[in-house]
C-alpha cells in the first residue's frame, strides 16, 4: 500500500511538471527578479547603516582585535535529509573536523546563511537528520560566539514568528537570526569594518516586503522543488555569479573603510578576484619576471578552471580589495571553504580530505594591515 501511494504521488509531480513547468518558467522569463545594481546599492547600503546605526535591530555591530579574538566565517550549507538531493551530506565530516579545531582555539563563528535547505525540505526533517552538526554548532552558542544570518533559501529564520521558538530548542538558548552583522576591527589606524551578509541583497523576490518574503518562503522555493527547476541561483547559473560578483564588487568599491562578505554564489572570492583571476594576475607576474616554471604551472591551471567558470573581469590588475565571498559547504566532493580573520590574516581556507583525514589549507591570505593601507590608497 505504501509503495502505491508513493508511486501515487511521483504521478502528480510528474503531471503537475508538465502542466506548469513551461507557464512558471515564462512567467519568470518575462518578469525577472534578477537583481539590478540601483537596488542592490540601495539594500547593502539601507543594512550596512541600520547594523552600525541601530545595533540588534538588523544584526550586531561587534567590535574586536584580529590579533586577539579570531573569527570562522561560512556559508551555505544548505543542510538537507540525507537523501539524493542532499548537497551537505557528503560534507558533513569536513563540516565537523573544522568545527572542532575552531572551536578549540576559541574561535568566534558567523554563519552568513542558506545554512538549513527549507527550499526543499521541512524544517523538522532537517532538524532531526543534522543533530550531531547543531550540537556542534551549539558549543559556539554557549559562549555567546556565535552570530547566524539568513540567506534566501532559509529565510523562514526571519520570515516566521515562530523561528526563534524553533532556534531555541535546537540551541538551547534564545538566539536571533540576523539580516548581517558588522566586525569593527580595531587596527593600528583606526577601524577596518566587515560587512558579513547573504549576498541576496537587491533581489525583488527574496529581499522585497514582507509578502514577497512570504511568498518565497511558503509558495516559491517550494514550487522550484516540486516542478524541479532552479531559475534565479546564481550557485547554479555562470551568468548570475557574473552580476552577483560584479553589483557587489562596485558597491564595496565605493565604500570606505570597509569589507564586504558574502555567500549565495558558492564561488570563493578573495580581494575582490576568482580564483582564475588570480590565475591570470599570477601569469601575468610571471611573464613580467620570465619565470619559466611559474608560468608553465599557472598555464596548466588556467583551463581547468575555465571550464568551472569562463568569466574573467578585466580590471582584476585595479581592482580593489573590498569584496570577498566566503563560497560554501556544499561543494560535491566533500569540500567545504570559509574565511578567518586570525592573528592580524584575513585567509580563505577549505577543508579537504587527505589521505581519508579531513585537513585545512590555507588558499589566500593577506595581512590587515596592508589590506586596509591598500583599501585607502
Amino acid at each position: 500500500m505504501r509503495k502505491i501511494g508513493l508511486a501515487f504521488l511521483e504521478f502528480i509531480q510528474l503531471v503537475l511538471q508538465f502542466l506548469l513547468k513551461k507557464p512558471v518558467l515564462w512567467v519568470v522569463a518575462k518578469f525577472s527578479a534578477a537583481p539590478k545594481q540601483e537596488k542592490v546599492n540601495e539594500a547593502l547600503s539601507q543594512l550596512y547603516r541600520t547594523i552600525i546605526t541601530e545595533p540588534g535591530k538588523k544584526g550586531p555591530l561587534i567590535a574586536f582585535r584580529p590579533d586577539e579574538h579570531p573569527v570562522i566565517i561560512f556559508t551555505d550549507l544548505h543542510k538537507g535529509t540525507r537523501d539524493g538531493a542532499d548537497d551537505f551530506g557528503i560534507c558533513e565530516p569536513n563540516y565537523l573536523a573544522a568545527l572542532e579545531y575552531y572551536q578549540q582555539r576559541k574561535f568566534y563563528y558567523i554563519n552568513l546563511g542558506d545554512s538549513e535547505e527549507l527550499w526543499e525540505n521541512i524544517l523538522p526533517n532537517v532538524i532531526k537528520y543534522n543533530k550531531i552538526n547543531f550540537e556542534k554548532e551549539t558549543e559556539f552558542v554557549t559562549r555567546n560566539a556565535f552570530v547566524k544570518i539568513y540567506g534566501n533559501h532559509d529565510l523562514y529564520w526571519g520570515n516566521d514568528p515562530l523561528a526563534p521558538s524553533f532556534l531555541k530548542s535546537v540551541y538551547g538558548k534564545p538566539l536571533k537570526a540576523y539580516a548581517g552583522a558588522v566586525l569593527r576591527a580595531e587596527l593600528p589606524y583606526g577601524h577596518l569594518d566587515f560587512f558579513c551578509t547573504h549576498g541576496h541583497q537587491g533581489d525583488a523576490q527574496s529581499d522585497g516586503n514582507a509578502f514577497s518574503k512570504w511568498f518565497v518562503s511558503y509558495v516559491w522555493g517550494p514550487l522550484q522543488a516540486l516542478l524541479e527547476i532552479n531559475t534565479n541561483s546564481p550557485s547554479s547559473n555562470a551568468d548570475l555569479k557574473t552580476l552577483h560578483n560584479q553589483y557587489m564588487y562596485e558597491w564595496s568599491a565605493a565604500q570606505k573603510d570597509m569589507v564586504l562578505i558574502t555567500g549565495h554564489t558558492h564561488q570563493p572570492v578573495f580581494n575582490s578576484l576568482t580564483h582564475l583571476e588570480r590565475l591570470y594576475l599570477q601569469l601575468d607576474l610571471a611573464n613580467q619576471e620570465n619565470d619559466q616554471e611559474k608560468i608553465k604551472k599557472v598555464s596548466a591551471e588556467i583551463p581547468r578552471r575555465k571550464r568551472e567558470y569562463d568569466y574573467v573581469n578585466h580590471r582584476y590588475h585595479t581592482m580593489r580589495p573590498s569584496y570577498f565571498n566566503a563560497g560554501c559547504c556544499c561543494f560535491d566532493d566533500g569540500t567545504i571553504t570559509g574565511l578567518e580573520i586570525a592573528e592580524g590574516f584575513i585567509r580563505l581556507v577549505k577543508w579537504s580530505k587527505i589521505d581519508g583525514k579531513p585537513t585545512r589549507i590555507v588558499a589566500e591570505e593577506e595581512h590587515l594591515v596592508a589590506l586596509s593601507k591598500r583599501l585607502s590608497s
